[in-house]
């Protein structure tokens, strides 16, 4: 099965030579939920982007490969998301489909000893506090991480010291020949920010975390703490991708940011935060358009003063 990158949509001019009403049909007869001309701007946490051709939600790894078997046949670009959490979605929007794992693919069950299996598209805060409910300790940095599972694993989520890569232990995907594969934590190439599946592709359907046994009152007074600090360091009140630019070597982004003088500074409706520098935010009628302007500006601005150049953490997808 050929594999459309999660990072670009490949789209262009796909409907030349596709029969729509063709896809359409077989979509129906799998009784896949989907929708036509979805804003995907209610499917991001910045709340920003224009519509796809089909936004198509699979109920259960089954109905999921039956769809990106049905894309190739059909030779329909696709495009999957988690939780939109760290997506910059184009104002034009997205060719093709865009797959959404979520809800129907969201179980968590405790697997052996000291083991949780959790499917990708469940929030990454519900296996926090099914962690926490089973006394298993070793999540506590990603509570208030407001992406799913599948999207933390593809990232390598962090925050306050943890990761993703400290926790997992294995992972079930479906590879680029559209075949499932598990493969364990040492061969996913997990970094700062990356992964296997971010380099080389494969969507994660189910993965299974190692987690240690420990004192549930104490697991959830270091979740109350962490969260407490993301509340009042960080503009939740906005919608945002989190944090925007990747942690230069041996400093941090919002800092020298905010030593550029840059906090406050607007270009349409995207704001550098006040509360936060590294964080863009949307104040209210914002484009995809404006924030990759700002971006621009901030990278130009922070290398002119201080000759860091500043990675965008961002993804961006669409037309």
């Amino acid at each position: 099965m050929p594999h459309i990158k999660y990072n670009s949509c490949h789209a262009v001019n796909y409907k030349l030579g596709v029969n729509l009403l063709d896809f359409k049909s077989r979509l129906d007869a799998l009784c896949c939920p989907y929708t036509e001309n979805e804003p995907l701007s209610a499917h991001t946490t910045f709340k920003i982007g224009g519509p796809c051709d089909y936004f198509i939600s699979p109920e259960g790894r089954d109905m999921l490969v039956s769809v990106l078997e049905l894309c190739r046949e059909e030779n329909v670009p696709y495009y999957v998301i988690g939780n939109g959490s760290n997506l910059l979605v184009s104002d034009l929007g997205v060719e093709g489909a865009v797959i959404h794992i979520g809800t129907g693919m969201s179980d968590i069950s405790v697997d052996g000893e000291n083991k949780i299996v959790c499917e990708a598209g469940a929030r990454l805060s519900a296996l926090c506090s099914f962690a926490l409910e089973q006394s298993m300790q070793g999540l506590q940095f990603a509570w208030g991480i407001p992406g799913t599972v599948g999207g933390a694993i593809f990232m390598n989520a962090g925050a306050y010291g943890g990761e993703i890569s400290g926790v997992i232990h294995d992972c079930t995907f479906i590879n680029t020949d559209g075949e499932l594969s598990t493969i364990g934590r040492d061969d996913m190439q997990l970094g700062y920010r990356t992964s296997l599946f971010r380099s080389a592709g494969g969507i994660i359907t189910s993965a299974r975390f190692s987690l240690p046994f420990g004192d549930r009152n104490q697991i959830r007074l270091e979740m109350d703490e962490l969260l407490s600090r993301r509340r009042d360091k960080q503009p939740l009140e906005y919608p945002s991708a989190g944090s925007t630019f990747k942690r230069p070597p041996d400093n941090y982004a919002g800092t020298l940011i905010e030593q550029c003088g840059l906090k406050g500074l607007q270009i349409g409706g995207a704001a550098v935060s006040e509360k936060h520098a590294g964080f863009i935010i949307n104040k209210g009628g914002c484009t995809a358009s404006d924030v990759r302007r700002l971006i621009e500006e901030i990278q130009n601005r922070v290398f002119m003063e201080t000759s860091v150049k500043l990675e965008s953490e961002i993804i961006f997808i669409g037309r």
